[in-house]
């Protein structure tokens, strides 16, 4: 073993009593990087599958309408006031050569074709405004889960047939096998059967959304074999909004990612991620000023050993070693046991903290790149952390410390 590594060693086997507490404080500090990292993840992992659950991460429809700009029949200039167009519901030029091509977009796993618009829906004396929807079930569940979210019947939407949402059901008084009276704001109208009733968790869309078939939709909005939108699901939700810039930049059409329109919520993700970075270098800070203040303690004791070593002719470059390979020790050692305590943590979180449904908030496994991440922050806080008490041990004066050591 080099010559260092032997000192550094002996070095923290006599302080013993001082390399335990620091070695512990490093532990800590490990631990707490690794499991609010965890925490944090898991949270934003949850709290989005619960958004998202219930609605595509990626919209692909036409671009609004826009005035076409007015001339002055006199001064021949651009007229002061535009009125702003009527928005009409219309729709994707070519949506069939578009649906084919984006699937083949880096991030994309899968599409739907849908026509959407609003109408009413009746049964008896009771009506309710409805937004229509129009599918193809093999394709849509796999942007939103509708049979995993079923309370009754099943999800079969077949001619004539329709899924509706707990309120809607309750509040027309309907049940699997009834029959509701469908009328879009076109003046279109249809009859369907309901043969499920879905709770996606969002009151507002249980009370509204009717899932009918593509062809019925297209039938009641009057848009013979067209749609108004094609709905996408993505690999990684957090890149949604590149993928929507990707695609918008490539068919001309507008693409709307889940960031665009829950604001709230991608501000909230962002602020838990910098207030986990903030604790993070204050626990980083924490542990450099720790190690650093028992080495400069261990340069003070060792003071005639690093004198005698000096004056047999050691250079200060070695000393200098032997306190960096101290402290890079005691932030690897401390790397390893704190991985091991944050591990214990996060299985104990996933069994206690659950959610409403007993799946756990905080996966029990933790990614590699935390424990990597962590290890490399701890060795290098070490080494830096022991920069000064080293530097101090190679500019001792071999004559003064022996002579005051």
């Amino acid at each position: 073993m080099p010559f260092e590594w032997l000192l550094a060693l002996r070095f923290l086997r006599e302080g013993r009593m001082q390399t335990l507490l620091i070695m512990a404080g490093t532990t800590a500090g490990v631990a707490v990087i690794i499991f609010i990292t965890a925490l944090v993840n898991g949270l934003q992992a949850s709290l989005a599958s619960r958004t998202l659950s219930t609605q595509a991460h990626i919209v692909v429809r036409s671009p609004d309408e826009v005035p076409s700009p007015v001339l002055d029949r006199f001064a021949q200039s651009v007229a002061s006031h535009v009125e702003p167009r009527v928005q009409r519901l219309r729709s994707i030029d070519q949506w069939e050569r578009v649906f084919r091509e984006l699937p083949a977009i880096p991030g994309v796993v899968a599409a739907s074709p849908m026509a959407s618009g609003s109408g009413f829906a009746s049964r008896g004396d009771a009506t309710r405004s409805i937004a229509i929807i129009g599918v193809e079930p093999a394709l849509y569940i796999r942007i939103v889960d509708v049979p995993g979210r079923l309370v009754a019947g099943g999800f079969r939407i077949g001619p004539g047939e329709a899924v509706i949402g707990t309120e809607l059901a309750r509040d027309l008084g309907a049940a699997v096998g009834d029959r509701i009276r469908v009328v879009s704001t076109e003046g279109r109208n249809d009859v369907f059967q309901v043969t499920g009733i879905f709770d996606l968790g969002v009151k507002d869309l249980n009370r509204r959304w009717v899932i009918v078939p593509l062809r019925s939709a297209q039938s009641l909005l009057e848009l013979p074999g067209g749609v108004t939108n094609i709905d996408l699901a993505v690999a990684d939700v957090m890149l949604a909004e590149e993928v929507a810039g990707r695609i918008a930049a490539s068919t001309g059409l507008t693409a709307e990612s889940w960031m665009a329109v829950n604001t709230q919520l991608l501000t909230a993700f962002r602020n838990q991620t910098m207030t986990t970075r903030t604790i993070r270098v204050f626990l980083v800070l924490i542990v450099a000023l720790g190690i650093a203040s028992v080495l400069v303690v261990s340069v003070v004791q060792k003071q005639k050993e690093i004198g005698i070593l000096r004056a047999i002719g050691t250079s200060p470059r070695r000393i200098m070693g032997v306190f960096l390979i101290q402290g890079g020790i005691v932030g690897g050692v401390g790397a390893m046991l704190g991985s091991a305590l944050a591990t214990g943590m996060v299985w104990a979180a996933s069994r206690v903290m659950l959610q409403d449904d007993g799946a756990p908030l905080v996966p029990a496994a933790i990614p590699a790149d935390y424990y990597l991440g962590a290890a490399a922050v701890a060795v290098v806080a070490g080494v830096l952390a022991a920069v000064a008490p080293a530097r101090r041990a190679a500019m001792l004066d071999p004559v003064e410390a022996i002579r005051y050591g």
